[in-house]
């Protein structure tokens, strides 16, 4: 666990204390990675699998893919969304630091291409430990996905309440053609996403552009976390691809296999 030192924004020096360039070639570093495995979360259409998830040409490469196989924990009974779906249709992967590689205050820096296709829904985000969702809270560098239709691209803060998995949300939602009518071959090429985190606020950016300024004097729990600042503890880091599911939408099978591929994570902390 990385304990970085809390120092401001305005300092301009930065240094380097771990990073993952994915120069290897086959299955990531597991001294850092986890994976999750089968139906996760948000009613999400993959069955999420180490499979799905490789090192190569100095990226780590995740694919999201068709299959048509039973699902293991089924179950015709239940009331588990996961459990009640008889087959797997789509596989992908999510990777996680957890218990590996997690850090306080400081710059996350992920270079990606990420696939825009419908129903895709690529993501880079951070969660803390020791108390349950949301109180635990949750920084999203990047989400993609459509709304209403349109595609955006979303820079989010989470935090909780006095009600069971119910979140507080500081949540930018940037239209997808932000970008691309400053440059129509976007979705080409490799971005930047950053977050610049102190004990005053967070920031997220992406390709040096400012999305969204979230203070911590602003995310206090409420009663179920004990009315604490979730972002005065340590994060690990996930990378997936989703599909589908409760933001997704609809899911175009013509566009399948889809790739998301991550140049490099880094971690940097502040120095004066």
């Amino acid at each position: 666990m990385l304990l970085l030192s809390c120092l401001p924004v305005s300092a301009q020096q930065w240094r380097l204390v771990w990073s993952d360039e994915f120069d290897s070639t086959g299955r990531p570093d597991p001294t850092t990675w986890n994976f999750e495995h089968g139906f996760v979360r948000n009613n999400e259409a993959q069955w999420y699998q180490e499979e799905n998830a490789w090192q190569q040409d100095g990226l780590l490469v995740i694919e999201a893919r068709r299959d048509n196989r039973p699902n293991p924990t089924y179950r015709a009974d239940s009331r588990q969304w996961g459990q009640q779906r008889p087959t797997i249709d789509y596989t992908s992967a999510c990777l996680t630091t957890m218990g590996k590689r997690e850090f306080r205050y400081g710059r996350l820096e992920v270079s990606a291409r990420i696939p825009t296709a419908n129903g895709a829904w690529p993501a880079i985000w951070t969660l803390g430990k020791g108390m349950p969702w949301p109180s635990c809270g949750e920084i999203d560098l990047m989400e993609y996905y459509r709304i209403d239709g349109v595609p955006h691209i979303l820079a989010n803060v989470a935090w909780g309440n006095d009600r069971q998995f119910d979140a507080v949300w500081n949540s930018r939602r940037v239209p997808f053609s932000h970008f691309t009518s400053r440059d129509a071959h976007w979705a080409q090429s490799f971005h930047l996403w950053r977050m610049d985190w102190d004990a005053e606020a967070i920031r997220l950016y992406l390709d040096g552009e400012l999305l969204n300024e979230v203070p911590l004097s602003t995310t206090i729990n409420g009663s179920i976390g004990n009315h604490a600042n979730p972002f005065d503890s340590p994060q690990y880091i996930l990378l997936n691809l989703a599909l589908g599911g409760d933001n997704g939408g609809p899911i175009d099978d013509a566009a399948l296999p889809l790739r998301y591929e991550i140049d490099y994570v880094r971690i940097y902390e502040q120095v004066q």
